[in-house]
């Protein structure tokens, strides 16, 4: 009698391990890692790590965001630029001459205020002797009509700008997402880690159940061999579990600026959530209005047809008017003063190429359309990709939970059977894998449940916080 009574402390130890009140152990619940592991042994624990955390650190830290500030000052710095385009431009400029042509001798005598009598000679006109002319002149020219060029790149430029601010917000979003898959990777990774180790310890004491019964002869050495094989095949589960942490958190840490080998504490949990969508209509309508990158799609069609009104007014005449005021002199210390105010209009009669400029910027700017078009059936894609992913992961959590429900009792049934002798040990470790397999298709349901919600806030532009997610 003994041996029976080994038999059931043993069997019962085994129930211990999988079972909690109301469920699988763990189940519900985000596990620790386990003390004393590989994971543990090398990444030290540091400060604890909150999503809102996480993700203010990311947006301050990735090297995304200082890529789109940059774009953004760029993009500023041009729109400031075509603005300098209707101020006048001021030039000063110090020229030294000296040669002996007669024509020049005889203009820098003028403007130097020294013609003379006697340069009316006709040597002296013919054959004049070398002049030094020093030059000083200020001219501010200013457009009073540049062929539209001038508005044409204002408009453009603000709509740069508007891109760059697009350009900004797609990248934040995309990083709150990348943050959020990361974080609940982390979590998932670890609840996995905690079945595994469940399973094992499971798995050990079915091998300890197994021998005792093989020594007492109520048993086949095959069926502590079969024990054997599925505690080898947990144990690996193990090691791969333990792999998959070590990587999630190293991407977790890439994606926020932490060093790799720290390992801050999550706070969250892998728990159960409640997630209200929008109907698909809805949804694409959303998307249309708010995702950064289409925006940025629908802008450059705004900034083409700038460019295309930018090219045809090079059918129009320029205006311009400048002023200037020249000192001329045989060195830098006296001269004579002059100045010259004027206007001029430019029209340009004949241009081959400006019909071809002008065919290419309406080209421009029908490919622009077209892009925003496909840009458009890209996001009602991608919204109902999003949308019927969430839908089924929602779905996903009910049956995940009733299969954990079901597996379990299934696996009790069998136990008892076992312990009657009226089951084999292949049938419980099939339902011991069961259970394993339930566990980890419900926090597999869950992680895809909340990150299916990310996704879909992000496909439709809404990513602007993780307020859902705290």
């Amino acid at each position: 009698m003994r041996w029976i009574s080994g038999s059931r402390r043993a069997a019962a130890a085994v129930m211990a391990m999988l079972l909690v009140p109301g469920g699988v152990a763990g189940f519900g619940q985000t596990p620790a890692p386990p003390q004393g592991g590989a994971i543990a042994a090398r990444a030290p624990q540091s400060d604890e790590l909150t999503i809102a955390a996480a993700v203010e650190r990311a947006l301050r830290e990735h090297p995304a965001v200082r890529a789109t500030e940059a774009g953004r000052r760029m993009a500023a710095a041009q729109q400031a630029e075509a603005r300098a385009g209707r101020l006048p431009v001021m030039q000063f400029r110090e020229a030294f001459t000296r040669s002996n042509n007669p024509v020049f001798v005889f203009g820098s005598l003028l403007e130097q205020a020294r013609f003379g009598p006697q340069n009316f000679s006709v040597q002296s006109l013919n054959s004049p002797p070398s002049l030094n002319n020093f030059r000083s002149s200020l001219e501010i020219r200013a457009p009073l009509f540049d062929q539209g060029r001038t508005a044409a790149r204002q408009r453009e430029s603000a709509v740069r700008l508007e891109q760059a601010d697009a350009h900004s917000e797609e990248a934040r979003q995309g990083i709150r997402f990348q943050v959020l898959s990361a974080y609940y990777g982390v979590l998932l990774a670890e609840a996995r880690l905690g079945v595994a180790d469940d399973a094992v310890r499971t798995a050990e004491a079915d091998v300890k159940l197994s021998r005792d019964r093989v020594d007492v002869g109520t048993a086949v050495a095959s069926d502590l061999l079969a024990a054997e094989v599925q505690l080898a095949e947990f144990r690996q589960e193990r090691i791969t579990a333990e792999g998959d942490l070590a990587a999630v958190r190293a991407a977790l840490n890439l994606t926020i600026g932490l060093p790799l080998e720290v390992s801050p504490r999550l706070t969250a949990a892998l728990a159960e959530r409640t997630f209200v969508a929008d109907a698909e209509g809805e949804l694409v309508r959303t998307a249309l209005a708010n995702r950064p990158d289409f925006l940025r799609a629908d802008l450059e069609v705004r900034a083409r047809e700038a460019a295309v009104r930018g090219a045809r007014g090079e059918w129009l005449p320029r205006v311009d008017v400048f002023t200037g005021y020249g000192l001329s002199g045989r060195n830098l210390a006296s001269g004579s003063g002059d100045y010259a105010v004027g206007a001029s209009l430019t029209f340009t009669i004949f241009d081959a190429g400006r019909s071809s400029r002008i065919s290419a910027a309406e080209a421009s700017a029908a490919i622009a359309e077209g892009e925003r078009d496909k840009a458009a059936n890209d996001v009602r894609l991608d919204v109902i990709r999003a949308h019927q992913n969430f839908l089924s992961a929602r779905g996903r959590l009910d049956v995940a939970a009733r299969s954990v429900e079901q597996a379990t009792e299934a696996w009790r049934i069998v136990q008892d059977r076992y312990r009657e002798g009226l089951s084999t040990i292949t049938e419980v470790l099939r339902a011991e894998t069961a259970v394993v397999r339930a566990r980890l298709g419900a926090l597999h349901a869950r992680y895809d449940h909340s990150i299916g919600y990310a996704r879909l806030l992000l496909v439709t532009g809404r990513l602007t916080d993780v307020s859902d997610f705290l």
